[in-house]
């Protein structure tokens, strides 16, 4: 896969940049605050719905302007396919594929695949359990976009009860003892069933997708850093995942234990929203005992191992080297331009030249400017010739 039409309106800094890409290794290179990762975090917005620097859309539109556009042609094995979007910061996102205006912006995943490399990626292992959910729920919304849809269901369902267990705490604390406390617990029910049917089918994709990535990550790390510990993953839940064929029973039978707890304190404490991905290195759990390049050695192999399940599905995902290679000695650098030189796309960001490896040669160079104008600093894109300049 790869994209060839790129057009991205009003987002971050950039009022309008429309790269012509090919096959093959693309480079941007501008210096840092100039918008080099705008481009590609446009990319990766249209493959997965979200940002990998920010949590909201808001940033993402430019200031002043009420909405950001991305326009992106993906040809996969002969095919073409246009994902537009529509990114508004205070309403509904809006999607299309060609011509025809999609229900929801879910319908896209799928069109545009993309794994992405960044410093961000240390927070997969440094960070906090959301962190390893997303890039768990990522890869399955990738390979299969209907749970994605599921996962957004448990979410609304999740926000509400929520709700419920803040707003009628009173009532729910009284119990049946009055009509109020009795219709609030009805309304709990309904939400624990709800729950528990949409919470089951996450935990158990995330489960099948973990059996996969085992024999991934392992094998991917051990040629990172053969004389570190070996790496191991497992998959830790608020809920009894001994028998994959009973978690929804399992769940409800869980949030009927904890019923009172999360009256007490408001909030639902049962669920894949409270679960995480364990990654250890030896006997040892990888945060808090990872050195600095163990860490980079075990992000850069969940990246390795995303990469191979998608290319394993059949279909080549773009590669994206967000400002990667500075961060990285001589083997972790050589390592991803092994897999760069294998994949039918790639887009790389650096600061300068002196960043990359030697051994990597582009087939086209981008530089990143920016300009500054009567509406604030903006972000310019221009291909260089063979010769180093700009093209006018």
């Amino acid at each position: 896969m790869y994209i060839r039409d790129l057009d991205v309106r009003d987002f971050r800094s950039g009022p309008e940049l429309t790269p012509n890409l090919k096959p093959g290794i693309t480079l941007f290179v501008g210096r840092n605050g100039f918008g080099k990762t705008n481009i590609v975090e446009a990319i990766g917005y249209t493959a997965h719905l979200s940002s990998h620097r920010v949590a909201h859309d808001a940033p993402l539109v430019r200031h002043g302007a009420h909405n950001a556009r991305i326009s992106a042609t993906a040809v996969n094995q002969g095919r073409e396919l246009t994902a537009h979007l529509l990114i508004k910061p205070h309403a509904a996102n809006q999607a299309q594929i060609n011509r025809t205006r999609l229900k929801s912006p879910r319908e896209l995943l799928g069109v545009v695949k993309t794994v992405l490399f960044s410093p961000e990626d240390l927070s997969l292992v440094r960070g906090e359990p959301a962190a390893r959910r997303q890039y768990l729920d990522d890869i399955i919304a990738s390979r299969t976009p209907r749970l994605a849809g599921v996962k957004a269901d448990y979410d609304k369902v999740l926000k509400q009860r929520n709700a419920l267990l803040k707003s009628a705490s009173p009532s729910l604390r009284r119990g049946y003892s009055d009509s109020d406390g009795a219709s609030a617990l009805a309304t709990l029910d309904v939400w624990d069933t709800q729950l528990s049917s949409l919470g089951a089918q996450v935990i158990q994709a995330r489960l099948a997708l973990v059996d996969e990535l085992r024999e991934h990550i392992p094998a991917a790390y051990s040629g990172l850093a053969p004389e570190s510990r070996p790496a191991a993953i497992d998959y830790k839940s608020t809920v009894d995942i001994s028998d994959r064929e009973v978690i929804e029973a399992m769940m409800l039978t869980e949030l009927a234990t904890k019923r009172q707890r999360e009256i007490e304190r408001g909030i639902s404490l049962v669920g894949p929203h409270r679960d995480d991905l364990v990654l250890n290195l030896g006997t040892s759990p990888a945060k808090g005992f990872a050195s600095h390049g163990e860490t980079w050695s075990y992000a850069i192999s969940l990246r390795l191992a995303e990469f191979n399940l998608l290319r394993q599905d059949g279909t080549d995902p773009i590669l994206i080297l967000d400002d990667v290679f500075a961060e990285l000695d001589a083997k972790r650098r050589e390592k991803l331009v092994h897999l760069a030189a294998g994949a039918e796309q790639v887009l790389i960001t650096a600061a300068v030249d002196e960043d990359l490896p030697g051994n990597l040669q582009p087939i086209e160079r981008f530089t990143v400017t920016v300009r500054d104008t009567d509406e604030g600093r903006i972000s310019e894109i221009a291909p260089e010739t063979a010769g180093g300049a700009e093209e006018d």
